[in-house]
């Protein structure tokens, strides 16, 4: 009896073991109420998608430095700039033409820049004279100026005030543009004049002598 019930149980271990090995060389499969699901080895999964290759940007040119040459080249592509407009030339006296209303006299005279002309009650004072620039399309003569009406003292009385009649621009290819208006007297510019440069007197030569 006891033989017997050995071998039984070494078979009975013989035989768990056997079972053992079974369940480690195959996996079990798995039963839900659908039916078997197959193991995880064997089902058919697809692959992952591989993301797509992204072109890389081209880097930035590099900047050109330019060359002496180059500079050299461009300075001396650009235009010469524009000479400067001709300035109206300028003289240093006036030819002006007056006329007493009453007796009808006329008077031609000249008068420096700066200097002022007592003609009768007119006490005339010339600021500028100038004339066209050689670019202007038309001739003119136009001279500033200040005008005072101050009646010469007669007798010993006492001189009146002096009274400003006109200040401007008077032009004499056009007198009616800014005209000289005076119940008594008229005036107007007849020319600009370039007075002659004072004379000097001759420097004397120093003496020759012999050098000591």
């Amino acid at each position: 009896m006891l033989a017997v019930t050995g071998a039984t149980l070494v078979g009975g271990a013989g035989l768990g073991l056997a079972q053992d090995q079974n369940l480690l060389q195959s996996p079990p499969s798995v039963q839900n109420d659908t039916g078997p699901v197959e193991p995880l080895n064997q089902l058919d999964i697809p692959p992952a998608e591989e993301a797509p290759t992204v072109a890389e940007a081209p880097p930035p040119p590099a900047p050109v430095t330019p060359s002496a040459n180059t500079t050299a080249n461009t300075v001396a592509e650009l235009p010469p700039p524009p000479p400067p407009p001709p300035k109206r030339p300028r003289y240093t006296s006036v030819v002006l033409q007056t006329l007493d209303k009453v007796t009808a006299e006329t008077l031609r005279f000249e008068a420096k820049v700066d200097e002022p002309v007592r003609y009768k009650d007119l006490v005339i004072t010339v600021h500028a004279c100038e004339t066209a620039a050689t670019d202007e399309p038309y001739a003119q003569t136009a001279a500033h100026m200040d005008v005072q009406y101050q009646p010469e003292v007669l007798g010993g009385r006492t001189p009146q005030v002096a009274r400003q009649v006109f200040r401007g621009w008077m032009y004499g290819d056009a007198p009616g543009l800014h005209p000289f208006e005076h119940p008594i007297y008229d005036l107007w510019v007849i020319a600009c004049k370039t007075a002659p440069a004072p004379a000097t007197p001759p420097s004397t030569p120093a003496p020759t002598g012999a050098s000591l």
